[in-house]
């Protein structure tokens, strides 16, 4: 007989330590009617202390000797029962059916006495429904062990196609409780879900034979859709949203240029003649606006801080919206989760479904918080990713391994992302893509009206933060001898002293006033920094001069702290080294500042001279719809690429070389009756040259009036290459290096690049001469080959 709650409590627990974990359900729901009982009678099964137990909540109801009745009867189900469960726990295989009649009928022998007739009905219904769902898990635990094979269904599978699954296994037990998001996929402590998660969620276990794998229904992609070219920006701007300056800014230059961009997609839809574009599901997550990163760039917009990124930024969204692709904007890591599916949780588990999306543009930071928020996803997803990147990221930094062994390892770069899904804001590294924005294109009555009203001893200085201006007075005095000073410079209160009293400074102006001060200017003059900013070529294309000092020696990493740690050697010879070198005279002109004799001969000679408006055609709306158009519809990093033959072997084809020369010439070009290789660019733009030792391949294609183009670097990593540029190989070998191929004349040796991350345009050596594969570009639009749309 039960003497109080205690021993009540004991002999369930012996219940439940006596029952297999299958019938802990069927247990549960006998344990918690009794508990049910138990209220019901009023606390009888503790003594008089109401704080003891949650079933003290009533004082004695019952007499003494009845509830002494009650307490026995129950005691002796509960002895019955227990038996039973016993003899339960040592089924067998088969279901012993007359064992389970046998406990139905000593529960039916029980009679019901006084006030037991009650409790003796509740138990009897729930000891036939136990009876009921124990027949149930039986067959279904038969069935299982007959499928299977065996009981070990849980156990950690040896497979050597997933050497990982035992050591994720132990993490999953010591850590999972770690992030919310494992159970919210199921987790529960045991390995059985741990065994379904490393192997249906992540995917370090094999698939479990005993999991029914057709139970999660394989979602089909959506239908493909045709991609419209669009003109009304209005649903891109509904999109942006508010309550940022830096929104607002992008909003007024979407709404400025809004014209423009209609009738450069008129133009493009000219030149397609209906060709059908597939439209895309995009994804725009701009990073550094978000709050998480700090979002430093809002509150400096009215402040005179760097606008050039928000203006790369809403020409990319303009772009993309007149193309006609399907978009989705996103300035904040709770807009990012509710796009991408983000389980809750802190970011350690992989989305909750497929990608939604076949393209993501985004910055640094919001690939750092992609990175935290995605979990494995992102290395599976990250070939749809393509990262706005102002100063680009050459493959010796953005291959981890290789940077952490080399020396090349700073804060940014490091993805393992292919060189060409970094996209940049100028075409000076093409080992990325160039992106680029736009400026602002005059009509023809607008481009006479500047050159009747140009004021030629009017200069405008390109800087509107007052520290750029100190230590500048010495050459701003030549100036001023020839031309009234105009600065546009930030000030709250009254006027920063660096600016000399002769500048006659406006502060910021609203864009539309700048451009009318710069189409009344002859000169726009920088001081050598900002770097590579948007403002020149606005400049230049309202028909001013750009003048710029030159960098003695050039700036790079090694030299300057704006370029240290950054992913790039790259060498800076100027302010704006792509106005220098795609520009040039008499449009831009890039003197030594500190060479005063040449400066003041400079000033009189821009102010005899006559200049017109100029704008590279890859800088007009309808250039960068061009070029934006052919990344979409031709680069394609997630299929795998057409066989070709691997590292260390030769050309299989006929004839035996894929190369040819061309006449008068040390070039090598693809052969045309050679195989033919899908590729984009296509191989009928290559044109192979080895540099000279100490110079890169972005010199050597530069100097031959061509682009290095790394996305045929491997066609051109075999060794019939190094014959067809007359190299005598005395020894070939394969590393991972970002010089090669490449050839050393000290020890006769080729070297053909293992990894193709690696293949890189940027980089020399003095000990080698660099296999470079260079193609033609359109003019005006380096970032194309002539069969490249």
């Amino acid at each position: 007989m039960i003497a109080n709650s205690t021993e009540f409590f004991i002999m369930v627990r012996r219940c439940l330590l006596t029952f297999k974990p299958f019938r802990i359900f069927v247990l549960g729901i006998g344990f918690f009617s009794l508990c049910f009982l138990m209220t019901s009678l009023g606390g009888q099964f503790s003594a008089k202390r109401p704080g003891d137990s949650p079933f003290t909540v009533r004082a004695e109801v019952l007499g003494g000797q009845e509830s002494r009745g009650v307490l026995r009867k129950i005691s002796d189900m509960l002895e019955v029962i227990m038996k039973r469960m016993d003899a339960l726990s040592k089924l067998g295989n088969t279901t012993d059916t007359h064992r389970l009649d046998e406990l139905s009928s000593a529960l039916d022998r029980i009679q019901p006495v006084g006030l037991v007739e009650r409790i003796q009905a509740i138990a009897q219904n729930m000891s036939d429904m136990a009876v009921r769902v124990e027949q149930i898990l039986q067959r279904s635990m038969a069935k299982n062990r007959v499928r299977d094979g065996s009981l070990g269904q849980c156990d950690t599978p040896k497979d050597p196609g997933y050497p990982d699954c035992a050591s994720k296994m132990d993490w999953m037990r010591a850590r999972w409780t770690s992030d919310p998001c494992y159970a919210f996929y199921g987790v529960d402590g045991s390995d059985c879900s741990f065994l379904v998660y490393l192997s249906e969620v992540e995917w370090f276990c094999p698939p479990l034979a005993w999991r029914n794998q057709t139970a999660t229904p394989t979602l089909k992609p959506p239908p493909k859709k045709q991609a419209v070219l669009q003109s009304d920006v209005g649903p891109l701007l509904e999109q942006i949203g508010t309550g940022k300056e830096s929104l607002s800014f992008m909003k007024r230059r979407i709404r400025r240029l809004a014209a423009q961009w209609a009738s450069a997609a008129r133009r493009l839809d000219d030149k397609l003649r209906n060709r059908w574009r597939e439209q895309k599901r995009i994804l725009v997550h701009v990073g550094f606006l978000t709050e998480e990163s700090g979002d430093v760039f809002s509150p400096k917009v009215l402040k005179g801080g760097p606008l050039g990124e928000m203006v790369q930024w809403a020409d990319i969204l303009t772009a993309l919206h007149v193309l006609g692709h399907d978009l989705k904007v996103s300035v904040s890591l709770k807009e990012l989760h509710g796009f991408l599916g983000v389980p809750p949780g802190r970011g350690s588990c992989p989305l909750t479904g497929p990608l939604p999306f076949d393209l993501i543009y985004t910055d640094y930071h919001g690939l750092q918080q992609m990175k935290q928020h995605m979990g494995l996803s992102l290395r599976k997803h990250k070939c749809h990713i393509r990262v706005i990147d102002t100063f680009g990221t050459e493959p010796a930094y953005n291959h981890e391994e290789y940077a952490t062994l080399h020396g090349y390892r700073t804060n940014w770069g490091y993805w393992n992302l292919h060189g060409q899904q970094y996209m940049t804001m100028f075409p000076h590294t093409p080992d990325n893509s160039f992106m680029g924005f736009v400026a602002e294109e005059l009509n023809e009555t607008e481009r006479l009206n500047i050159q009747r009203n140009k004021v030629n001893n009017m200069a405008v200085v390109y800087g509107k933060e007052a520290s750029r201006w100190k230590g500048k007075e010495k050459f701003l005095s030549i100036l001023h001898r020839y031309m009234d000073i105009h600065g546009t410079v930030y000030y709250e209160t009254q006027r920063p002293p660096e600016v000399p009293a002769f500048v006659k400074n406006h502060g910021l102006l609203p864009q539309q006033e700048l451009q009318q001060l710069l189409r009344r200017a002859k000169l726009f003059i920088g001081f050598g920094f900002p770097y590579e900013g948007p403002a020149p070529l606005e400049a230049i294309a309202n028909g001013c001069v750009f003048l710029q000092p030159r960098f003695t020696p050039p700036h790079s990493s090694l030299n300057h702290d704006f370029f240290r740690g950054k992913p790039t050697s790259r060498k800076v010879s100027s302010q704006h080294p792509y106005a220098e070198q795609y520009i040039g005279r008499p449009h831009v002109v890039t003197i030594d500042f500190d060479n005063s004799e040449n400066f003041d001969a400079t000033i009189r000679e821009i102010m005899r001279s006559n200049v017109e408006p100029y704008l590279p055609y890859e800088y007009t709306c309808e250039g960068m719809l061009d070029r934006v158009h052919a990344y979409i519809q031709n680069q394609d990093f997630c299929s795998p690429e057409a066989p070709f033959p691997p590292v260390n072997s030769s050309w299989p084809g006929n004839p035996p070389s894929p190369f040819i020369l061309l006449p008068n010439s040390s070039i090598l070009t693809w052969a045309s009756n050679t195989t033919s290789y899908t590729s984009w660019p296509p191989l009928s733009a290559l044109r192979v040259l080895a540099s000279q030792e100490g110079q890169s391949c972005v010199k050597a294609c530069q100097i031959a009036g061509l682009i290095c183009e790394p996305a045929l670097y491997r066609f051109i990593n075999i060794k019939e290459t190094f014959s067809g540029l007359d190299f005598q190989c005395e020894g070939l070998e394969s590393e991972m290096n970002h010089l090669f191929p490449a050839f050393s004349a000290e020890h006769s040796e080729c070297g053909l690049q293992q990894d193709p991350l690696l293949f890189s345009c940027a980089g020399s050596s003095p000990k080698y001469q660099r296999l470079c594969p260079c193609r033609d570009y359109l003019i005006g639009q380096v970032a194309l080959c002539r069969d490249c749309l």
